[in-house]
């Protein structure tokens, strides 16, 4: 299939498909941290303020919230749909729904920053939480009409080739490797320019997928966007859905992060919901392939049962 008639189809899908539901109120705190980088300075002040809280919040007309952090009626209206919410009064509705969960002990408090002198224990405790959290973000934001797209296109898939660089490179494996042991053929490639080349030869029935936690890795659009020309079905793990990755990508599934710091850099706090997404992926095609799946997994236990010490 030709890039502009795949382009064609994929714009008139994106006319007719409904609009998404507004995001759960648990759901909220991981929107926040997801679109906070790319708001502007007075549409964050409103993000963070509702976040952190959404009793008071819940409470305040919009032009009370607007007066609070220093804004206007118009950005209060305007973070609120980047959000997810029709308006100010469906946020309303949810940081209302958020502070009972709260209040229940549902939603725990967000832990502070790991401190250059923190003692072990502390760090073992904040990194505990702030994964716990992350997973929970993840889960509430993972929008599973897209997962249960991804997970029959890789499925159904001829071929799967996993982009990533760095530390999504090493989740990236971790499917490729996976899918490898109940009988897919995947393969995961960290050299750009063999991505490239490799992306050049899939074709329709072919599955690529991008991991990047910015949406905007060169190195990891690029061969995306070489395989979305080629007609093969796209998917992107990320944690910016508004990203330039999006563009290429038939299926998106979003990833939520923990709070960056000076000692837990974005690799790291962007990992741990990578990986969750990666296991629900694997989880759904072994589900979808059990037949062929299930043997095949026992045979490559067999083969390495000799290398393991009783």
């Amino acid at each position: 299939m030709s890039s502009s008639l795949k382009e064609t189809f994929k714009d008139v899908a994106v006319e007719t498909r409904p609009a998404p539901a507004p995001p759960a109120p648990a759901a909220l705190a991981a929107k926040v941290r997801t679109l906070a980088p790319t708001m502007t300075r007075s549409m964050q002040r409103v993000a963070e303020t509702v976040a952190s809280d959404p009793a008071g919040c819940a409470a305040l007309t919009v032009t009370g919230l607007a007066e609070r952090t220093g804004t206007s009626e118009a950005t209060v209206v305007r973070t609120s749909r980047l959000l997810g919410y029709p308006g100010y009064r469906d946020l309303r509705l949810a940081l209302a729904a958020l502070a009972a969960q709260q209040a229940a002990g549902g939603a725990p408090a967000v832990t502070a920053d790991i401190a250059v002198d923190d003692s072990l224990v502390d760090v073992v405790a904040k990194l505990a939480q702030e994964e716990q959290q992350c997973l929970a973000d993840t889960a509430a934001a993972l929008d599973v009409t897209q997962l249960e797209a991804a997970v029959a296109a890789l499925a159904s898939a001829r071929r799967i080739d996993v982009y990533g660089i760095g530390a999504s490179n090493l989740v990236g494996q971790d499917l490729a490797q996976k899918l490898l042991r109940i009988g897919l053929i995947a393969h995961a490639h960290a050299d750009p320019h063999l991505a490239v080349t490799n992306a050049v030869q899939m074709r329709t029935g072919d599955v690529a997928l991008a991991i990047t936690h910015s949406g905007r890795t060169t190195d990891v659009i690029e061969p995306l966007r070489v395989a979305f020309d080629h007609g093969a079905t796209t998917i992107a793990i990320t944690g910016r859905p508004d990203g330039e990755i999006a563009a290429y990508a038939d299926h998106i599934l979003t990833t939520s992060t923990a709070r960056e710091s000076e000692l837990r850099p974005a690799a790291m706090s962007s990992r741990t919901s990578q990986l969750l997404v990666v296991d629900c992926l694997f989880i759904g095609v072994a589900q979808r392939t059990y037949e062929t799946a299930a043997p095949a997994l026992s045979a490559s236990y067999e083969a390495l049962a000799h290398r393991h010490q009783p």
